[in-house]
Parts: C-alpha cells; structure tokens; sequence
C-alpha cells in the first residue's frame, strides 16, 4: 500500500483507512519525530508538532512502513529494545527500496 501512496495511486487519507490508523500532532522532543503503537485495533502515529513539514510526511512514512511490515506485533516481545534499532533500520530500507521501485517502473 505504501508504493501505491508513493506513486500517487491511492490519497494518505486511503493508507490510513486501509491500516485502521490515526495521525496525533503533539510535543514531543525535538530528537523524537514520532513513533507508532497499537491500541484497540487502532494503530496509532504519533509526529512531533516542533519538525518541519518535510520532516513530518517522512516520519509518517516511516511510522507507515512499520505497520506494513507488520512489526508492531513485536512489541510486545521481552526483546524489543534489543532489536529496536534493526526495526528502525528495517523501516528506512523499506521506503528506500520502494523509491527507488517506483523510478524503475
């Protein structure tokens, strides 16, 4: 779903429906643009308000990426923060990867 959003194919507004998901603005600090979590079978973006505009479509991005790759069910593992970092790497790779799909199509 997210190649389709990159290519312009399918509206943010239809990611957010297709992955029951919501977008909270809120203060954060500065060295954290967002994070995502599930809650009630809703997954939940939290972007920091205090980053650009640019800075704030490129975390929801990521944040997305996470969902896609289905890595909000680890979570809730003993081993999270142990693999937190290859999570984030995972999610970077992800959208890279689709970027650079989408200019080869």
């Amino acid at each position: 779903m997210l190649k389709e959003l990159l290519s312009g194919e399918v509206s943010q507004q239809e990611v957010l429906n297709y992955y029951n998901a919501s977008i909270f603005i809120k203060n954060l600090p500065i060295e954290v643009r967002g994070y995502v979590f599930s809650y009630k079978d809703i997954n939940c973006i939290v972007i920091n308000k205090n980053i650009s505009y640019y800075k704030r479509k490129k975390t929801l991005l990521h944040e997305l990426a996470h969902i896609e790759l289905n890595q909000l069910c680890q979570a809730d593992s003993d081993l999270f923060e142990y693999h937190r970092q290859g999570y984030e790497d995972e999610a970077d790779r992800y959208i890279e990867f689709l970027k650079e799909n989408i200019k080869n199509d």
